[in-house]
């Protein structure tokens, strides 16, 4: 396992397998291109950091861009369970609050469903994420690398967050990834040049 696939597999030793529309996908390096694999959707409670949005009553958790515009915009996981009661840090306008928090839950792959009060993220402490690459510059091919940035949005759809090329590598910001998008990107694209990071993280 490169240093890439071992400081982001979020469930060591494991190998799901999904089927999704009849066809099904492992995890693991078997061929797959980014875009046909399918993570798994944790076992336990994730947390993710953004936005909570809350349009008239429905409220989502956005991990990604937000519209600078007043009351802001996004699109993002809609939230189960989630109340505004005794939290602090939010903004209203007409039918719409929203505010930066830290959010606890389990996530099924569609709704994440709240378990335990937010944090605002002003006062979150988080652990930091770590740099798979070591500082060392990555081996990918500049335009392949473009050409694929640009088929991020479609190749994986409401996963897909951000992206962006640094050092030699194309760094790609998911909803989502036990490893198995890691692998395929892998797979298809050879090792040390794509890094796939997780938006949710598994609570330890």
């Amino acid at each position: 396992m490169n240093r890439v696939r071992r400081a982001f597999a979020a469930a060591a030793g494991a190998a799901s397998v999904l089927v999704l529309a009849g066809c099904a996908t492992a995890s693991g390096t078997g061929g797959v291109p980014l875009g046909d694999a399918y993570p798994a959707a944790p076992s336990g409670e994730v947390v993710g950091q953004g936005t909570v949005m809350d349009v008239g009553g429905e409220a989502e958790l956005c991990l990604g861009p937000v519209a600078e515009s007043y009351p802001p915009q996004c699109s993002g996981i809609p939230l189960e369970g989630w109340s505004w009661d005794g939290v602090e840090g939010s903004e209203t306008s007409d039918d719409v609050q929203w505010g930066a928090y830290a959010v606890q839950g389990t996530y099924d792959g569609e709704v994440f469903a709240v378990t335990a009060p937010p944090i605002m993220l002003a006062l979150y402490d988080p652990m930091p994420f770590p740099d798979p690459t070591g500082g060392e510059a990555g081996e990918g091919d500049e335009a392949t690398l473009v050409a694929l940035q640009d088929e991020l949005p479609d190749r994986l759809g409401t996963q897909y967050l951000s992206s962006s090329i640094e050092n030699g590598y194309l760094w790609i910001d998911v909803v989502w990834d036990d490893g198995t998008l890691q692998d395929a990107a892998d797979a298809e694209f050879g090792e040390d040049a794509v890094v796939v990071r997780s938006a949710l993280r598994e609570v330890s």
